[in-house]
């Protein structure tokens, strides 16, 4: 690579170009949503391990999305918050890859989770006489460990290609945490392959689950139309309408950072949509699942009763 090659230490985390003020007052509202997002998704969590009537295979999987989407948030929302108020934008090398690896984790099984979670609505809505046969704990257990192992195992995939590249300055991150792509234009030698295995990632977490839960709501649609019942086609579409919400809001993001070509232009575009997917996605979960649920409002009811002194 020549002399000027030097072993990097530090990138800089450049953010968004806004002056000190405007900082000050996103560092005070950014800070509330992660805490919300903490909170709310602490509280779904908290009641499915509590309440015995939720100990269902679907709040099983929502369990692990509020997992996911506490770490998800946590893994790069902190370091943006400090760099608000701190001058000083640096993170070092291992830092910066550790925050590259445990995003991507989280986000590869965010998606195999919210594609397990299809794949429950379809059997309960369209075999509900087989669905406590076919969705045994042992199915689900498999079902999220899977989706936990190959998460993690392709985001060290992403990482391991990202160690052996050289970077050899300017060490500038055009993003707000150390964002794959971001990272890649800063180095110093060819990165074809990198970016061959995050299309290949891209069409194994994003477009085959993708078409898999379209393909499902096909025949969720079908069978739901099929209900005699008002009441019980209405409870249906509301169950279903609140997992499509999230899988639209995820999976749309993540195609347009990920699938569309590149540009400066929309650069600016995608930091406010990675910030959209890292803190008011998760964010939205719990209130999406929460407020249009009776089961969860029910059990929320009952945990505060319990708290009552009689």
């Amino acid at each position: 690579m020549g002399s000027n090659q030097s072993w990097v230490t530090e990138f800089v985390l450049m953010g968004f170009e806004l002056s000190a003020d405007v900082e000050v007052l996103l560092l005070w509202v950014f800070s509330l949503f992660y805490i919300f997002n903490l909170l709310a998704n602490g509280v779904i969590l908290g009641l499915i391990c509590l309440d015995p009537s939720l100990h269902t295979p679907m709040y099983f999987f929502l369990s692990h999305l509020s997992i996911i989407d506490m770490s998800y948030a946590s893994s790069n929302v902190p370091k943006m918050l400090a760099n608000f108020v701190n001058q000083n934008k640096n993170i070092s090398f291992v830092p910066c890859i550790m925050q590259t690896f445990l995003y991507l984790s989280f986000a590869h099984t965010e998606c195999l989770i919210l594609m397990a979670m299809s794949y429950d609505r379809f059997v309960a809505i369209c075999h509900p006489l087989q669905y406590t046969g076919i969705m045994n704990w042992r199915v689900c257990s498999v079902l999220a460990v899977t989706s936990w192992s190959c998460g993690f195992i392709l985001a060290l995939v992403h990482a391991i290609l990202l160690l052996r590249l050289p970077f050899c300055g300017p060490w500038e991150v055009n993003h707000f945490f150390c964002e794959i792509l971001s990272v890649l234009k800063l180095a110093c030698a060819e990165t074809w392959i990198n970016q061959v295995v995050i299309l290949a990632a891209c069409v194994f977490v994003l477009v085959g689950p993708l078409c898999s839960i379209l393909v499902s709501y096909v025949f969720i649609v079908w069978a739901i139309l099929k209900i005699q019942s008002k009441e019980g086609r209405t409870k249906a579409f509301s169950t279903c309408l609140s997992h499509l919400c999230v899988v639209g809001l995820f999976f749309g993001i993540a195609m347009v950072v990920y699938m569309v070509p590149d540009s400066n232009q929309r650069k600016e575009w995608e930091k406010i949509l990675t910030l959209f997917h890292s803190l008011f996605n998760p964010m939205l979960n719990p209130l999406i699942y929460s407020l249009r649920n009776a089961q969860v409002k029910g059990a929320l009811y009952r945990a505060l009763q319990k708290k009552r002194p009689t």
